[in-house]
C-alpha cells in the first residue's frame, strides 16, 4: 500500500468505508478495517486486543483520538493517537498530537507534531495524569 514493508495491517480486509465527500461526526466504535477517506469527527475506538486496523488516506481527517492496535497513517489525525500494537506513518501522514506505540514504521515526510512515546509490554493504554503542583511532595522546608 505505502511502500515495501511486510507489516500484516496490509493484509487486513476493510469492512468499512468512510467515503471521501463524506462527514461522521460522533465516535466510531469498529472491529476489523476501518478505511477512512473522508473526515469523521470524533474518536476512533477498536478493542485493543481485536487485531483490528484503521487505515486513513491522504485525503482522509480524523479529529479526535484514535485508540486502534493496527494504524496505517496517510492522511491527518488532530489528536492522540494509541497503537497498542503497530503504527505506520506514510509520507503524507500529519498528527498533531501524541503517538504512544509498541511499534513504528515512518515514513520520510511524515510529521508528528506532539511526542512519540513507546509502550512495551504489558503498558497501560493510557498515560497517568499530570499530578497537580499541591497534590506533589512538599519542599523541604515545608511542613
Amino acid at each position: 500500500m505505502f511502500g515495501k514493508t511486510k507489516s500484516t495491517t496490509k493484509s487486513a480486509k476493510i469492512d468499512t468505508l468512510i467515503g471521501q465527500n463524506t462527514e461522521i461526526r460522533g465516535d466510531v466504535v469498529f472491529s476489523g478495517g476501518l478505511h477512512v477517506d473522508g473526515t469523521l469527527k470524533g474518536n476512533v475506538i477498536a478493542d485493543q486486543d481485536s487485531g483490528s486496523v484503521l487505515s486513513v488516506s491522504e485525503r482522509g481527517l480524523v479529529e479526535g483520538d484514535v485508540r486502534v492496535p493496527n494504524v496505517v497513517l496517510n492522511g491527518c489525525v488532530v489528536g492522540d493517537v494509541y497503537a497498542s500494537n503497530h503504527i505506520e506513518l506514510a509520507p503524507q501522514a500529519r498528527v498533531k498530537g501524541n503517538v504512544y506505540y509498541k511499534i513504528i514504521e515512518m515514513a520520510r515526510g511524515a510529521e508528528v507534531n506532539g511526542n512519540l512515546v513507546h509502550r512495551g509490554e504489558g503498558a497501560v493504554d493510557t498515560p497517568a495524569p499530570a499530578q497537580p503542583l499541591a497534590a506533589r511532595e512538599p519542599a523541604l522546608g515545608d511542613s
